[in-house]
């Protein structure tokens, strides 16, 4: 069974989507890799529940860890990708560089881009966490501005 819950966190309402079997996205509303058929609406999914709390921890500054599980779908690279994204610590970035020789393709740059920026679970796979190789936030499904709230909100200037 899929279902969906939104619900208000210090940067705006996120979408969360999950099926029994796990968390298969997490949205802001300025996003727009949200799929159209998100299910039932549910305030009461297992999955569901756990992210809301874990998130509210997480902008509290009481988690930087998250458990509940995952089930985003991807192709191979995108699902390689993603797995390297949880792999970056709370409180630091990584470039795209670094991110392509986590995968075990240091020329892939844009390639890791590309599925970074397909990534459907916002936060919880901290694709945020990247940044350009200068510095530059570059790009962010969710905007900019919540990308440098979220690297703030993690110690990051």
């Amino acid at each position: 069974m899929m279902a969906y819950t939104r619900f208000q966190t210090p940067l705006g309402i996120m979408t969360l989507h999950a099926s029994d079997s796990g968390l298969l996205g997490a949205w802001f509303e300025t996003q727009t890799t949200r799929p159209d058929n998100l299910g039932e609406l549910s305030d009461c999914h297992p999955i569901l529940n756990q992210a809301v709390v874990e998130l509210t921890e997480y902008f509290a500054g009481q988690r930087r860890d998250f458990t509940v599980p995952l089930a985003a779908k991807g192709t191979a690279f995108q699902q390689q990708v993603w797995h390297a994204l949880i792999t970056i610590p709370y409180g630091e970035t990584w470039c795209y560089k670094d991110l392509a020789i986590a995968v075990g393709n240091p020329k892939a740059s844009q390639a890791v881009g590309g599925a970074n920026g397909k990534n459907p679970i916002s936060i919880i796979v901290p694709c945020h966490r990247v940044i350009g190789k200068n510095g530059s936030l570059t790009g962010y499904a969710g905007g900019v501005d919540i990308k440098q709230a979220l690297l703030e909100l993690e110690g990051i200037r």
